[in-house]
């Protein structure tokens, strides 16, 4: 079967400034993807040429095999059986919630459209709101709505936008873990934008991580976590240090702590030796969990900031020569400032990119 969403070398530019370049992917049946990047990285320009609300430079974007956007040509929005939820939700405030979700099924008669309105309040957990206006919901809620409507027509494509930004922090990756349920309980096809790693995760089977108008990696979040494609990629997700290293072979880096023995990830492999060469300088992203407190071990680093964050400590230590790493370690452990702590490493992979790599 072909992709529910392929885009080609999609490319746009306003007057002499490419916003987009490149940027080819495909979704199947079902997929959840989520564009991933900072504040003018390109994601929402993407996502609006995907709508149909901006024309691409170069490139075709196709839905369910059947050309949607080229060059010149574009297929209207309301032709291409998309929902779309918005980052503020664009509910109408004089219907109640009932009647919102129902607004996109003028084509049903009217039971069918009782019924799926129905189906929709039951899926998101809001039967008994049914009679309630936008304003008496709380912003959960009413992003739960939106996406009812959204996928109550049964789109093709739903596109949600910035969708979880204006709710409290606490509450997006769990709406997030929601949201997915709820789209992958009705089959749909889903593409979504965020600056938000967390919310990514929940969400996404796959990432593009985006970064000045190009996709820098688009894989699972596992793999763009764990073996980041280069060190723009790296240094966004997640939390991390970079600690100055010498490659000994394709499966041995030397850092300040110790030499490190595991397959070398990312650029610096055995396919990549006019990069990182044998005895060549390299910056090895050590993350906070790989920096393991052991009170036996002769390895020793000083804690200058410590953040309690509940169950877990996240310190930043400095060794010896002054660099500096990051531990996440249970809140039991509660060392001073100042204090000399033992540590290990507990990698069992090595990312490693060329000293100096953009």
């Amino acid at each position: 079967m072909p992709p529910v969403l392929h885009i080609e070398q999609l490319a746009c530019r306003y007057t002499d400034e490419h916003v987009l370049e490149q940027i080819s992917f495909s979704l199947q049946q079902g997929d959840i993807a989520c564009l991933l990047g900072p504040s003018g990285c390109g994601k929402t320009t993407a996502l609006r040429l995907i709508a149909g609300f901006e024309t691409p430079s170069k490139g075709r974007i196709r839905i369910n095999d059947q050309l949607m956007s080229q060059p010149h040509a574009v297929v209207p929005p309301e032709k291409r059986q998309i929902g779309m939820v918005f980052q503020d939700y664009a509910l109408f405030p004089h219907l109640n919630i009932s009647d919102n979700i129902a607004f996109g099924l003028h084509a049903l008669e009217r039971k069918a459209r009782e019924r799926r309105t129905l189906e929709m309040l039951e899926t998101v957990g809001l039967s008994k709101r049914a009679k309630a206006f936008p304003h008496e919901l709380s912003g959960g809620q009413q992003q739960r709505v939106a996406l009812a409507r959204a996928l109550a027509p049964k789109p093709a494509l739903l596109l949600l936008d910035e969708p979880f930004s204006n709710l409290d922090v606490e509450l997006r990756e769990k709406l997030a873990a929601e949201v997915r349920d709820i789209i992958k309980f009705e089959g749909i096809t889903a593409l979504m934008v965020t600056h938000d790693q967390h919310e990514a995760f929940a969400m996404a089977d796959w990432v593009g991580v985006m970064h000045q108008g190009r996709i820098q990696q688009w894989d699972t979040a596992y793999n763009v976590y764990h073996r980041p494609s280069n060190r723009f990629v790296a240094d966004f997700v997640g939390m991390g240090a970079f600690l100055p290293g010498r490659v000994v072979n394709n499966r041995q880096v030397e850092i300040e702590l110790r030499a490190l023995n595991a397959p070398i990830a990312s650029q610096c492999g055995s396919s990549s030796r006019d990069v990182c060469c044998n005895d060549g300088p390299v910056s090895v992203l050590i993350r906070p969990e790989d920096v393991v407190l052991d009170d036996l071990s002769p390895m020793q680093a000083k804690i200058i900031k410590k953040a309690f964050r509940g169950a877990e400590f996240l310190y930043t230590l400095e060794l010896a020569s002054g660099v500096r790493l990051l531990s996440l370690v249970s809140s039991h452990h509660d060392h001073a400032l100042g204090e000399h702590i033992g540590i290990r490493l507990a990698i069992d992979h090595v990312v490693a990119f060329p000293e100096n790599s953009a």
